[in-house]
């Protein structure tokens, strides 16, 4: 597995390394997105919309998991089964506006893995499939390495007089 892997992924890297602007991507991922219900929102299993926030701790299991199965399959480590949980703590009293001095996003973030080998694994190699896993989930390390933001808000209305009226806000975090 660990050669189909890399075989895969030989031209990819090449082409990477040959041109380094072939490894750009960029995604735009529509959800529909709602407010927890902490904030106000409905139960998501009546409304079928997500707190954001579960979409980001998703989004890192996702992302963990299949960096740690790739990095598994690259070191020849045979997993049988196994189970990413990603939890954190938010303090509803910053994003409601409650309490300026509370902190608005997540203050702790925890991400475990759970996993059952078909065969016994030295723990030199447990150690570097949880060091590779860390180093290359890349939801992980936009979280922990902040990327540059740009915000932007742009719309319009209409006035009075029939006029269509734009408005742009934006910044650079």
């Amino acid at each position: 597995m660990a050669d189909a892997l890399r075989a895969k992924q030989k031209p990819l890297k090449d082409t990477y390394r040959a041109d380094p602007s072939s490894a750009l991507w960029q995604r735009w991922a529509p959800k529909v997105a709602g407010l927890h219900q902490m904030a106000g929102g409905d139960d998501p299993a009546l409304s079928g919309e997500l707190c954001s926030g579960d979409m980001l701790l998703d989004a890192l299991v996702a992302c963990a998991g299949v960096t740690l199965k790739a990095v598994a399959t690259a070191l020849g480590i045979p997993i049988k089964s196994g189970v990413v949980r990603a939890e954190g703590d938010l303090d509803f009293r910053g994003t409601m506006g409650v309490d300026k001095e509370a902190p608005v996003g997540f203050t702790d973030i925890r991400l475990g893995f759970e996993l059952k080998t078909e065969v016994e694994v030295e723990d030199e190699k447990i150690e570097r499939l949880g060091k590779l896993t860390e180093r290359y989930c890349v939801v992980l390390q936009t979280l922990v390495n902040k990327p540059k933001l740009t915000v932007r808000l742009a719309g319009s209305a209409e006035t009075e007089d029939g006029v269509d009226r734009g408005f742009v806000w934006g910044q650079r975090l």
